[in-house]
């Protein structure tokens, strides 16, 4: 008899003890197609044939290619190019560039020393 109570007590335990598992539903994964490769489209050939010239490399010195320079001899750097500036007179500046323009530079500038710089720039220049 302990067995027949013991067999609906332990089977109401167990199916007690486990859940059903819920289903889940999965989207299918959807591949896409991959491209074509495009084709790949070679030269055609060339029509003549051409032939190499040989180059006569006769011009070579190597005294101009490698200068001899002692480590007693100073390396000379070149100076730089200036532009010696010329001071102009109010007077000049009107009569190379014009009235109308002087007092555009002016204006620009904020005074007459900056209209008279422009124009000893532009004399420079030209």
């Amino acid at each position: 008899m302990k067995y027949w109570l013991l067999l609906p007590l332990a089977s109401l335990l167990l199916t007690g003890c486990m859940q059903p598992q819920p289903i889940v539903y999965r989207p299918v994964p959807v591949t896409k197609p991959k491209p074509k490769p495009k084709p790949v489209i070679t030269p055609e050939k060339p029509k003549q044939i051409h032939e190499l010239k040989e180059v006569e490399d006769d011009n070579f010195d190597p005294a101009y290619m490698y200068p001899e320079t002692g480590s007693h001899q100073a390396v000379k750097k070149p100076e730089p190019v200036t532009v010696a500036a010329t001071h102009m007179s109010r007077a000049e500046c009107i009569a190379m560039i014009g009235q109308e323009k002087f007092d555009q530079y002016t204006q620009m500038l904020g005074s007459e020393e900056g209209a008279i710089k422009r124009c000893t720039l532009l004399k420079s220049m030209q």
